[in-house]
């Protein structure tokens, strides 16, 4: 935190273990042979965004510092030059941040299964592997021969062979996929089903009654305070997969039963 003002200790210690709100969800899921999937999505709580607001500020002190031979059209194109203290302190602090996020899901799934164990009278047993990927991330990877820093925004990692999650929305499928390692996706595929509309357009284009027509057969909030999350708010998730064939392959498609928002 001294290190890296744009955090807060109070918050990283509070929220350790904790959903948030906006598109952040816990699911219970059956697959296609009806076995129990626990799904969820969660990320860094706000401390991976007060750490990148910090570093872009610094960013755009930097632009208007140095003295670069070339013209930046946008102050929000500022970055920092490898090989600077705070290039190194940045690349440092994101990779905190999504050990952060990894952590709290982690948690997360310990307390709802163990909330499950408690609630359900029939015993029940976890399988030996679980699928944890991150999103909205940056990793150090090689690609067409070079070490480079791949940025994945709303999207995941597809390496051939590598397990991952592709969510769709409240009330349609989600999906396991298997990634096939596509190298003009630079090993990448969507994250999930994507916004066709603003939060704020779903809440005035939407009402309860068609909230409660979208999730029939889903156990999860329905009310006003969740019209912007409605899957009609989302794309198509079977369209989406179906553009992105090249990239996965389907292990298993999950139908939620429970969805918790925060």
């Amino acid at each position: 935190v001294a290190k890296h003002p744009g955090s807060r200790g109070d918050k990283i210690v509070a929220q350790m273990g904790t959903l948030g709100g906006g598109n952040h969800f816990i699911e219970v899921c059956l697959d296609e042979r009806d076995h129990v999937w626990v799904m969820l999505h969660s990320g860094s709580r706000g401390t991976g965004n007060m750490i990148g607001t910090y570093f872009i500020s610094r960013a755009r002190e930097e632009l208007a510092r140095r003295v670069l031979g070339y013209h930046v059209p946008d102050r929000d194109l500022a970055f920092f030059l490898e090989g600077e203290p705070l290039f190194d302190d940045y690349v440092e602090a994101v990779g905190w941040g999504q050990d952060y996020a990894r952590a709290n899901r982690e948690l997360m799934m310990l307390r709802v299964l163990g909330a499950l164990r408690e609630g359900v009278s029939r015993p029940f047993q976890t399988a030996k592997q679980a699928v944890n990927c991150h999103h909205n991330y940056v990793a150090k990877e090689h690609h067409f021969g070079a070490d480079v820093f791949v940025t994945r925004k709303g999207a995941v990692r597809a390496g051939d062979g590598e397990l991952g999650i592709i969510p769709g929305s409240m009330g349609a499928k989600s999906f396991i996929v298997r990634g096939r390692g596509n190298a003009d996706s630079f090993h990448t595929c969507s994250h999930g089903a994507g916004r066709t509309m603003s939060r704020s357009e779903a809440k005035r284009r939407f009402t309860v009654e068609d909230h409660l027509a979208a999730t029939s057969g889903v156990e999860c909030r329905k009310d006003v305070g969740v019209i912007d999350e409605t899957p009609m708010a989302y794309k198509d998730i079977d369209a989406v997969m179906a553009a992105q064939a090249d990239l996965v392959s389907i292990v298993h498609t999950l139908k939620q039963v429970v969805c918790v928002k925060g």
